[in-house]
């Protein structure tokens, strides 16, 4: 597995791995069978793993904390806080006292001393990011967290965020039909030496052509209750991921690894983290980082899709308010 460089000095492979869907975001899950992708995963380079304490409420990071037993010296551990998730409703919070007990819950149901690159999963827009950051910065003394990152945060709160400790990574979604940090967000990274997590970099499934139709997925899977997956607004969308695959097929690849590949193009500090439960699957994201695009290449992929052409939010209005833009 080849590496990129996220920040000053945070070295990771170029493809990682997010856990999310091991909490039953898109329908049932096997803690067991969990681990043991896990193990695979790592066995086959993909040592960045991306975790948060909002998935499953606790529960995926329980699942990688089980996993990392006797291989935590192996891996570049990412995980995130701040999404408060009750049934009522998500609450953000990024109060100094907050990030400190977050981390600690964190640490413990990880079962390790030091995270790798922590987040602040959603900005709390009602406490100044210096304080937030200032906190962060103090785990950072404290030999508990090594890196820090923002997820989803606007430009003028990243450069805010960013004087107060140096920012390693931001996390946020990029792919083919999400486009939107093109605009600002990676310029601002590129510019200030920041690396960029991008999830989704598969459009939640949809630009590998087999999600045409929510009708199929779990009860549970969340994809049901986002604007881009509803029956409009899919098939609306639907040229979109027929074009990708087109391009593939002609390409001789498959439609992830061409998704993929465009957004490794777009920059050497950007490191895609799909998410998938099938261990062939992982091996064809990693395969991924071997194909090389043209000019043309990529320029044909951005024709497919502009910025803002794709139909529907990325999230439902109520996730969108927890947006930092």
């Amino acid at each position: 597995m080849k590496t990129r460089t996220l920040g000053a000095q945070l070295l990771v492979p170029e493809v990682g791995y997010g856990c999310m869907g091991l909490s039953g975001i898109y329908g049932p899950v096997d803690d067991e069978a969990s681990i043991r992708l896990i193990h695979e995963v790592v066995d086959l380079g993909v040592t960045l793993l991306d975790s948060s304490d909002a998935y499953g409420n606790g529960h995926n990071e329980t699942v990688v904390g089980r996993a990392l037993s006797g291989i935590r010296d192996r891996v570049t551990l990412v995980t995130k806080f701040g999404q408060i998730r009750k049934p009522e409703g998500t609450t953000i919070c990024g109060t100094p006292e907050y990030v400190k007990q977050a981390c600690e819950a964190s640490l413990k149901r990880l079962n390790v001393d030091c995270i790798d690159l922590y987040f602040q999963h959603r900005v709390d827009k009602t406490v100044p990011i210096e304080e937030t950051v200032g906190a962060m910065a103090d785990l950072v003394k404290a030999g508990k967290v090594r890196y820090l990152g923002l997820s989803e945060v606007s430009v003028a709160n990243l450069r805010k965020a960013h004087r107060v400790h140096p920012i390693t990574a931001v996390q946020s979604e990029l792919s083919i039909w999400s486009r939107q940090d093109e605009r600002d967000i990676l310029p601002a990274c590129h510019e200030l030496g920041i690396g960029y997590l991008a999830y989704s970099p598969l459009g939640r499934g949809f630009l590998t052509g087999t999600v045409t139709t929510t009708e199929n997925l779990d009860d549970k899977d969340t994809r049901k209750n986002h604007p881009r997956f509803n029956a409009e607004n899919i098939k609306k969308n639907a040229h979109i991921a027929q074009s990708v695959q087109a391009m593939a097929a002609q390409k001789g690849v498959t439609a992830a690894q061409l998704a993929i590949a465009w957004v490794l193009s777009k920059g050497q500090d950007i490191v895609p983290i799909p998410g998938t439960k099938s261990i062939q699957r992982v091996k064809e994201n990693i395969a991924a980082a071997d194909l090389v695009l043209t000019s043309s290449d990529i320029a044909a992929l951005d024709s497919i899709a502009p910025i803002g052409a794709t139909q529907g939010e990325r999230y439902p209005a109520m996730n969108l308010n927890h947006i930092d833009r």
